[in-house]
Parts: structure tokens; sequence; C-alpha cells
């Protein structure tokens, strides 16, 4: 059995081209639209919202203070000194108001002063102030964190997770590491708990 094909003509032809020309170019508008929606959140496509992105990256300031080289003294007791170096990265003093710990109770910020000719640690007054574009010693026998009512001793190789609290109410977290040292055993100022 043989199936005729009918003959198209140049007129048919051409009308079935362009049918299918402008279902071809309906398609490629549909798939832009779809692209151009994307996925929520995404800003890939959307070159304005990029930009809007790298603006606020660059006006999101750096940290106003860093640490360096922090460390924590090792301890079988319920308190313990962190120590480091406070870098203000600004142009403007930056004062260090208060701290916490996730592994201490209480952390105070604490000096060593000469009270009556005996070396005695207490808490800081006015917190800890770092010069414009310079640093603050935070060291055994001078101002330092005092962490107080350890959850459990902080052994060699401990990490000691500590946030400090600024004037401006900015905050930085910084992890200290543990390590044996046999210094640092002042007298506490009277009234002072020891935990």
């Amino acid at each position: 059995m043989h199936t005729i094909t009918p003959k198209t003509t140049p007129v048919a032809r051409a009308a079935r081209l362009r049918a299918l020309a402008s279902a071809t170019a309906a398609t490629a508008v549909c798939l832009t639209a779809l692209a151009g929606c994307g996925t929520s959140g995404s800003s890939s496509s959307d070159p304005s919202a990029s930009a809007k992105a790298s603006a606020k990256a660059a006006a999101t300031p750096a940290a106003a203070v860093t640490v360096k080289d922090p460390w924590v003294k090792a301890t079988d007791s319920a308190m313990t000194g962190v120590f480091g170096t406070l870098v203000n990265t600004t142009g403007s003093k930056v004062t260090v108001v208060s701290a916490t710990s996730t592994a201490a109770k209480k952390t105070e910020l604490h000096e060593v002063a000469d009270v009556d000719g005996k070396m005695v640690m207490r808490p800081k007054e006015g917190g800890f102030t770092v010069p414009a574009r310079g640093k603050h010693q935070l060291q055994p026998g001078a101002d330092h964190l005092m962490l107080m009512g350890l959850a459990k001793e902080v052994k060699p190789g401990d990490e000691v997770t500590v946030t400090l609290t600024l004037e401006d109410g900015r905050s930085l977290r910084f992890t200290a590491v543990a390590k044996a040292f046999a210094g640092g055993k002042e007298n506490y100022s009277p009234g002072m708990k020891k935990g």
C-alpha cells in the first residue's frame, strides 16, 4: 500500500517556515524571562543587585580591633587569664569595655597595680583603651582578661572562645589557645573573690 504525500507549494512552505520561526522566537522570549526570574536571592542575573551587594561589602567597615597571638594560661583551678595584643585598625581610639567567654561564668577586664607596695590584681576601671592605629598589650603581671568560675580545667592545647565588647557596642570574637605558664601569681585586691 502506497501513501501519497501531497506536494507542498512554495507558498505553503514559506508559511510553515514563518510559523516555525515565530514559535522559536516565542520560546526564546519565555526562556529569557524564566532565566531573569532565577532563584530567590540570586543576584547573578541582575547587574544592579550585584552592584548593590558590592557597594554594601565596600561600606562594611573592617574590624575596629583585632587580637594578635591570643593565648590562655592552662590551669586546673577555677580561674585563669587570657593574653595577647589588641590591635586598633582605625584612626580613632577604641575602648574595650567588657568581655565574655563560653568557658567561664564570669569574664572581667583586669589590671595589676601597686597598692601600698604590693602588686595586686583588680578590675580595670574604664576598660582597655587602644590608641588610634596602635596596640595594647594583655600580658601576665599587667592588663589581661580574667576568666572566673571555669566550667572545667583548661589543658595545654585547649581552645577558649572569648568575645570582647567595645564602647560603641561592636563586638569581636576570638579563640585563645591554652599553654602552660608558671608566672602570673599576683595577689588579689582586698574583697575580690577567687571564682
